[in-house]
């Protein structure tokens, strides 16, 4: 069995996660802020009380995980605001920093010792922190900490190369969850490509920006 930790847990991307690798009888990480009901009930291992803006709750995940060897590291957890020009909330979009970009990188600095080599880092980013395919402007703070932790991927993809770890920036796709208020695609067909492009991540093609059909997103 291979052994995956996903952050955000309960949400809908993360909790489809969890739900498909049980369905594939792997061992499960599930961290959040608080657990659920649906995410107890599928008999993983729920790590809560852990807000990645933490550096202290963070150390305390890490600490938790003693002699655990991760094989897939999924930084899931993620907030949208929707700040416009007329409405920039500069505290919104710092914490959409804090939450979508320092907190997958304090994550991933802190859950290293727990990797090796063949581990895989997923980072779910989003195409709205792409620079070539932004077409319509606002949305300031989650476009903006989506292209720092776009970029917090990449370095991590040539920093960690020499230890044997690959690292995949994917966008989940247009997901039917309610940060999106129930538009697009369901969670279910969403993880299925996730699952498909980390499967497919290697040495080789570490670093890439994926849509999660496999089609290769520009920066």
């Amino acid at each position: 069995m291979t052994t995956y930790l996903v952050t955000g847990a309960t949400g809908g991307i993360g909790l489809e996660f969890c739900r498909q690798l049980c369905d594939r009888q792997e061992t499960v990480i599930a961290v959040c802020r608080h657990s659920s009901a649906e995410l107890e009930q599928l008999g993983v291992r729920v790590e809560s009380g852990c807000d990645l803006t933490s550096p202290e709750a963070v150390s305390k995940l890490a600490s938790n995980l003693k002699g655990t060897t991760i094989d897939v590291l999924i930084n899931n957890a993620g907030i949208l605001k929707r700040n416009t020009l007329e409405n920039l909330d500069f505290d919104s979009i710092r914490q959409q920093f804090e939450v979508n970009a320092l907190g997958p990188l304090r994550v991933t600095q802190a859950l290293l010792p727990h990797l090796q080599s063949g581990s895989k880092i997923a980072i779910i980013t989003s195409r709205m922190g792409s620079i070539g395919d932004n077409t319509s402007g606002s949305s300031y703070g989650y476009r903006m900490s989506k292209v720092a932790v776009s970029m917090a991927g990449k370095s991590l993809s040539h920093d960690l190369k020499p230890r044997g770890i690959s690292v995949g920036i994917l966008h989940p796709g247009l997901v039917r969850t309610r940060m999106t208020n129930f538009t697009g695609i369901t969670p279910t067909e969403s993880v299925q490509g996730l699952l498909a492009r980390i499967a497919q991540l290697n040495l080789d093609n570490t670093g890439t920006f994926w849509h999660a059909n496999g089609e290769v997103l520009p920066w």
